[in-house]
């Protein structure tokens, strides 16, 4: 850790978020002549700070111990690009259009693989009162269910998250093209175009 580069993270940070080194002090249970020393390259934060301070300021404990927030092109968010995460312990849905360091319950998450839908899984999909009607014979037991239902259509992405023991089904707005993407507890994500 490069006492001068992480001073200027936390310095650089706590003025964004509007906070002056009195109230991130507080925060941290530290005093402000701490926090100044850290922000002047004079000192580092102890190791067993390093999460607290983290979640106030908003950024990663890596650009704490390196020094440095990690910079990113502008990007179009392009929708195509898009990753799906799901937490092992508590079901958390995340998603991005870019690559990231997704964390959950102090997991670190992997992009789910999308595999294409084998014939006898594939949804049924009818176009029904002006929407798309789908819906599957999947088991939806606690122990093996759908978890969520998704429609991906250029700049539109929609999702009907499901529960176990009830009806695996969703409606979703038409539109004349897209992706059906869903996340099988024991299979994983599959897809399908309509």
């Amino acid at each position: 850790m490069d006492p001068i580069k992480t001073g200027a993270v936390i310095r650089s940070q706590r003025q964004m978020k509007g906070m002056t080194q009195l109230e991130l002090a507080e925060k941290l249970c530290v005093s402000d002549k701490t926090v100044s020393k850290w922000e002047c390259g004079g000192g580092a934060p102890d190791i067993s700070l390093l999460p607290a301070l983290a979640r106030v300021l908003d950024v990663d404990v890596k650009a704490l111990l390196y020094g440095g927030l990690q910079e990113r092109g502008s990007s179009s968010g392009n929708l195509k690009k898009l990753n799906f995460y799901v937490c092992p312990e508590c079901g958390n849905l995340l998603f991005s259009t870019e690559p990231t360091d997704a964390v959950c319950c102090g997991r670190k998450l992997s992009p789910l693989p999308v595999r294409a839908a084998e014939p006898e899984e594939r949804l049924l999909v009818e176009l029904s009162d002006g929407e798309w009607y789908v819906i599957s014979n999947h088991e939806m037991s606690r122990e093996h269910s759908l978890s969520f239902i998704a429609f991906l259509s250029n700049d539109t992405l929609i999702l009907k998250k499901l529960y176990p023991e009830w009806s695996p089904e969703a409606r979703f707005p038409f539109f004349a093209h897209g992706t059906l993407f869903w996340y099988c507890t024991r299979h994983g994500l599959a897809a399908q175009q309509v």
